[in-house]
């Protein structure tokens, strides 16, 4: 069942229950912890923000409904071998699965989250422990960038100019961690890096 807005921002404030986090934006006291912390409860992009930090990423794959590699970001050291046979059984795993089914599965001891986008699939390696709901506001907001960036994105915009892609990704997420989260900050960032390559 989808959270409501309300919901979702108690949810990633760290709220144990609505009627302790009361309207977004007016913390409610607790009788022995004192406020909550008001900076979480302005809306959606703050509570992002601050609980996004805490994600770590191990990688993230796009590829398309053929099984076709289009981006590749890895955060962990491995082998060439080992992330051609990651990305061989996860693309085959994810693939395989009905549009119905749950985004998040289990895999050796990470956790999945994928989403479709048109024809590509988003697909991000998280720890056991980690929020599978910020991992898929990761991924969205990712695509948020890659729409604002090249105005309606498809498979090609990405083919074609993976250098940004990757440049916008680098922007948005350091070290498997989040970074930015204002989609102003990280665009106007590509602008000045594009004009100063001139």
């Amino acid at each position: 069942m989808p959270l409501s807005a309300p919901l979702l921002a108690c949810h990633l404030a760290g709220a144990r229950s609505v009627m302790e986090c009361g309207p977004v934006g007016k913390p409610r006291r607790r009788p022995d912890r004192g406020p909550l912390a008001p900076s979480l409860l302005r809306g959606r992009a703050r509570c992002f923000s601050s609980q996004s930090r805490g994600i770590e990423m191990q990688f993230m794959l796009l590829f398309s409904r053929q099984g076709k590699l289009r981006l590749q970001k890895w955060y962990v050291p491995l082998s060439d071998k080992e992330k051609k046979k990651i990305t061989r059984e996860l693309v085959q795993t994810v693939l395989a699965r009905k549009p119905k089914m749950c985004s998040f599965l289990e895999w050796r001891d990470l956790k999945i989250v994928y989403k479709r986008y048109a024809s590509l699939y988003f697909c991000c390696a998280i720890e056991d422990q980690d929020n599978e709901l910020i991992t898929l506001e990761i991924i969205h907001r990712y695509v948020e960038l890659l729409d604002k960036y090249f105005g309606s994105v498809c498979e090609l915009d990405i083919i074609f100019n993976f250098e940004k892609a990757y440049f916008i990704l680098d922007e948005f997420l350091l070290g498997g961690e989040v970074q930015e989260t204002s989609k102003k900050n990280v665009l106007k960032a590509i602008e000045q890096a594009i004009c100063c390559r001139r």
